[in-house]
């Protein structure tokens, strides 16, 4: 195994773009969530217009303010968490990482600062 391959082979869903919102990365399961657009077809288009129209202000706003958003989804019956990231290369914002974890129908919680 490479040194990054772990990256490909990921079970979710990593899709990379940078500050304009064009798709550079791309793992195995995003390309396998984003098949009904291509799937690896992807690269290179901008992000923006992979979402639905309605949300395009909001993924808009994400580049314009460099900022975080993290929610769950049910799609095709399973419950998924869908996190967008900014990050930052030598502290200028270059764009955003989104990663989408399926998860179960019941998720423990563990309260780490309850003594």
């Amino acid at each position: 195994m490479e040194q990054h391959d772990w990256y490909k082979v990921f079970p979710g869903a990593i899709t990379v773009t940078d500050e304009k919102g064009t798709v550079i990365e791309m793992n195995d399961a995003s390309a396998e969530m984003f098949k009904g657009d291509g799937g690896y077809a992807v690269m290179g288009r901008n992000a923006i217009t992979c979402h639905p129209e309605r949300t395009q202000d909001k993924v808009r706003k994400l580049y314009e303010t460099a900022s975080f958003n993290v929610y769950s989804i049910t799609k095709n019956g399973k419950k998924k968490l869908v996190y967008q990231a900014p990050y930052f290369v030598d502290g200028k914002f270059s764009g955003l990482v989104e990663i989408c974890l399926d998860l179960p129908d019941e998720i423990p919680h563990f309260d780490r600062d309850k003594k």
